[in-house]
């Protein structure tokens, strides 16, 4: 490509980008005030996550008021570029921008060597951030090239405070009326339903549109990227971790139902769908490390609409969509600066906690998620379940939550105090930069 082509595709993309800013609705996303105090760090911002989750959006609106180029090289008239055609990047930014105090590359693992054009950027003190949609390709390089120099952001799909906030439904977080209650629980059907990607909430059809992203993230940034030669096979694997949600898994199980020769490879057609923010895996807790990275993980997919527009009805189950909303919910919250980690509890006699929650050496909460607490042998066996694993961990100061459909209370068992509360109120509860706790809710 030359100069003038470059230059034209940088004028429309902008353009592009400002027509939607300013015909539809933006939602601010609750990571952007703690994204704003970070840009103004020297290092260069990797903001990662799935394919249409809001990253361009999120990251144009910290700099739109601001003296900033921008590409996105996700752009199939920019298909072309080569890592020698980056200067001619630079030099289009300057004719169009003269001076630069930041520079978005928006999707810049579409490019191979990026990493040596951002550490020049960096060089000549550019305020810089870059996106993209594989969470490995970006570490890998930054790791390996700008050691020390950069820090990574993750951006998920719409939070359910930002799926209310979309559609105008507003709420008090210390008490909520019979209407507002009414309301909120009839949108985390729909929030359930079709998932919180950005532009699904605008398409008539959502299920369509995320069969449609899935399809693409198979194609460009599985198959074609790592040059799969088991294409059939890949798809299945996709397919079969997505209809799995909140289900134990281990890759020598994969190996044996896709008749794969080696588990390693197995492994490898997981991550890759893992690297995408596709799918994401929780390992079992244990205080020794061989036993946590030899026992099954549970996989979770990045959003329940997704769940729903790839399984059949019969595959959806409540109680694991309750499971897998949770989980993600729990992941997204770790954006919000606070370093935990995220675990299963299991015994030999499989008795099991959905979550533990351990925060540098110590065990902050164990988490159950009872869809039909009014089933008494489903709630007798869940609150024994937090029980013995608060006796075996040893986490007698640790808080026992039971997220629940409907049933709020607070109940003594064994001297402990379990909190049972609705999905819908814990997913309203927290509020980042407002409250400094999350483990309230």
């Amino acid at each position: 490509m030359n100069i003038k082509e470059i230059k034209q595709r940088m004028i429309d993309q902008r353009e592009d980008l400002e027509s939607t800013f300013n015909a539809e609705k933006i939602i601010d996303r609750e990571v952007l005030p703690n994204y704003k105090n970070l840009l103004k760090s020297n290092l260069i911002k990797a903001v990662t996550g799935h394919r249409r989750a809001g990253k361009s959006v999120l990251c144009y609106q910290l700099v739109r008021n601001k003296n900033c180029a921008y590409i996105n090289f996700d752009d199939e008239l920019l298909a072309g570029l080569k890592a020698e055609d980056l200067n001619l990047v630079l030099r289009a930014f300057y004719e169009i921008y003269g001076k630069l105090d930041y520079i978005l590359l928006d999707e810049i693992q579409n490019i191979e060597k990026w990493e040596l054009f951002a550490n020049r950027l960096k060089r000549k003190g550019i305020n810089l951030i870059i996106t993209g949609s594989n969470a490995n390709l970006l570490s890998r390089e930054l790791s390996t090239h700008l050691t020390g120099r950069h820090f990574s952001l993750e951006i998920y799909p719409f939070s359910f405070r930002e799926f209310l906030n979309f559609y105008g439904v507003e709420y008090k977080k210390d008490y909520f009326s019979t209407r507002q209650t009414a309301v909120i629980r009839k949108e985390l059907e729909k929030y359930i339903l079709n998932g919180g990607f950005p532009e699904s909430m605008k398409e008539p059809n959502p299920k369509r549109y995320l069969a449609s992203l899935y399809s693409d993230v198979l194609t460009k940034d599985i198959i074609l990227r790592h040059n799969i030669k088991l294409v059939d096979t890949m798809k299945q694997i996709s397919n079969y971790l997505i209809s799995n949600y909140s289900c134990h898994i281990t890759f020598n199980k994969l190996k044996n139902i896709f008749g794969i020769k080696s588990v390693h490879t197995a492994q490898d057609y997981a991550f890759f769908l893992a690297e995408t923010y596709t799918v994401f895996f929780i390992e079992r807790f244990s205080f020794k490390v061989k036993e946590r990275i030899t026992a099954p993980v549970k996989v979770y997919a990045i959003d329940t609409g997704l769940i729903n527009a790839l399984t059949a009805g019969s595959s959806r189950n409540m109680g694991r969509l309750y499971e897998n909303l949770t989980a993600v919910e729990l992941m997204r919250r770790k954006t919000f600066g606070r370093g935990y980690d995220v675990y299963y509890w299991q015994d030999y006699f499989g008795r099991e906690v959905d979550f533990v929650i351990k925060e540098g050496t110590e065990i902050k909460r164990l988490m159950q998620v009872c869809y039909d607490v009014e089933n008494y042998d489903t709630k007798s066996r869940e609150i024994k379940s937090l029980l013995k694993a608060s006796e075996k961990l040893k986490v007698k100061r640790c808080s026992l939550l039971c997220i629940t459909s409907d049933y709020e209370a607070e109940e003594k068992h064994e001297n402990r105090v379990i909190k049972f509360i609705p999905l819908w109120k814990w997913l309203c509860g927290c509020i980042p930069n407002k409250s400094a706790d999350w483990l309230k809710f």
